[in-house]
């Protein structure tokens, strides 16, 4: 059995409320007083600096995601969302903030960890174990990945949740949301409330190990037969609300692949978008998450195995047909088709003017240029982020249009601009008119084909 190795990287999870939301307290101290020193500072060499710069300065920002990394999946999951329904309108500040919070998750100390396990498991945990290794493989934003081989010699992906998360979570969703408002990082424009639901909601199901693990064990069996995908095996007899044990699969990080022969990026995009295209219109079981740390690729059998399914949803014929719908009006250039399927989905709101619904069905029909394009779309040769980044910034800018679509449309929009922005970091070239063809609404009452 590995030893307890408490690394100087290790830092103690804040694991009650109280000293959850007393991390709050200081940093709000922290930000304040540093406020006041650089304001006096600069106002003494003869500069008049606005309420803005004083609070965006290095060292507030360092103290603000340092306290905000400590707190993990809250501050990520705000941030996630904030991403989704904000976009590229985020001050650079906090974009910045929240890519450091994704890369710098420090790990629990091993007695913390070490804690956690015997709680879970009993004090004789370790007789499950040949070996179990305490320093993390990986961290993610609600606990960390170990290695470790079964008694059986089997080589296993155990994630541990940090503690304290789960009792803490509606609390510090509204605390990172009180601390980002405060910094005036977030637009006044954006819906909070639905947002703050919708991140208790979600963090709530990610804090499940065990409906995690039924999701997992789902695509499991929904992939079975596929030998294009490898998804892990739930261990369920080794399985909690706080701990997920599955089959460790080797493999390479999906984003390093440029490398890799263009049929291969070509085929492995390709197979990505298919499964997509499944699990929203097939399955109605969608894995939301984009991250690309949820996917690996075994370069020897071309094989991509899926991590990761805490985040999968749901979804209901209302929202599948309708993005069906969106779509096969879209490779038909019918925009009136579009606009219909839009409305079925909760795009509009009820005081939508004409032009700003003209505007945002523009701005889809851009979003849908790969789909339209009749052949190999080139993902690496494109512009079409910064044509959709100029068109929402109009959107909300301009025609002062700022309206949450429901969070289910959130959050497969956050699924495909991922998969858009793998294909464009793998420079693949996709036929998705072709990819899309099997899943098209074989008798659309709108649809039909420009002439």
């Amino acid at each position: 059995m590995a030893g307890y190795d408490n690394g100087k990287d290790g830092k103690k999870i804040p694991s009650n409320r109280l000293s959850r939301v007393g991390m709050f307290g200081s940093v709000v101290t922290k930000v304040a007083t540093n406020m006041a020193a650089e304001g006096a500072k600069q106002f003494l060499s003869g500069k008049r600096p606005s309420a803005k710069d004083l609070l965006l300065t290095p060292k507030n920002i360092s103290s603000i995601t340092n306290q905000l990394a400590q707190l993990r999946g809250a501050a990520m999951k705000v941030g996630q969302l904030l991403s989704m329904d904000a976009g590229d309108a985020l001050p650079k500040e906090l974009t910045d903030i929240l890519a450091k919070l994704r890369s710098d998750a420090a790990p629990m100390p091993a007695k913390q960890l070490a804690s956690v396990l015997e709680t879970e498991w009993g004090k004789t945990w370790q007789q499950h174990f040949i070996s179990f290794t305490f320093k993390p493989v990986a961290a993610a934003s609600i606990g960390q990945v170990h290695f470790a081989y079964g008694d059986d010699a089997s080589e296993l992906a155990i994630k541990v949740q940090y503690p304290g998360i789960k009792k803490s979570i509606s609390s510090d969703v509204d605390n990172v949301v009180t601390l980002l408002r405060l910094t005036g990082l977030v637009p006044k424009e954006v819906d909070y409330k639905s947002l703050l639901d919708e991140a208790k909601k979600q963090l709530h199901d990610e804090a499940n190990y065990e409906l995690e693990a039924e999701m997992g064990d789902t695509f499991y069996q929904l992939l079975k037969d596929d030998n294009r995908f490898i998804v892990p095996k739930v261990y369920k007899e080794l399985t909690t609300p706080s701990i997920l044990t599955m089959s460790f699969e080797q493999g390479e990080a999906i984003e390093n692949l440029q490398d890799l022969p263009q049929v291969a990026r070509d085929n492995l995009v390709t197979n990505l978008f298919e499964l997509l295209f499944k699990e929203a219109f097939q399955f109605k079981l969608v894995q939301t998450d984009p991250n690309f740390a949820n996917y690996l690729y075994q370069k020897e059998s071309g094989k991509i195995v899926l991590l990761d399914f805490g985040a999968t949803r749901r979804y209901g014929d209302a929202i599948s047909e309708g993005y069906q719908k969106l779509l096969t009006c879209a490779v038909n250039n019918d925009k009136d088709g579009v606009s219909d399927a839009m409305a079925h989905i909760g795009f509009f709101s009820n005081h939508i003017f004409p032009e700003q619904k003209a505007a945002v069905v523009n701005m889809v029909m851009i979003a849908c240029e790969p789909i339209q394009y009749d052949g190999d779309y080139d993902f690496g040769n494109t512009d079409l982020g910064s044509r959709i980044h100029e068109a929402g910034m109009a959107l909300s800018m301009e025609q002062g249009y700022w309206h949450t679509p429901p969070a289910d449309a959130l959050f497969l929009h956050r699924k495909i601009g991922g998969l858009f922005l793998l294909a464009a970091r793998l420079n693949a070239k996709v036929n998705l008119r072709e990819v899309f063809k099997p899943f098209q609404w074989e008798t659309p009452p709108t649809c039909k084909r420009a002439g």
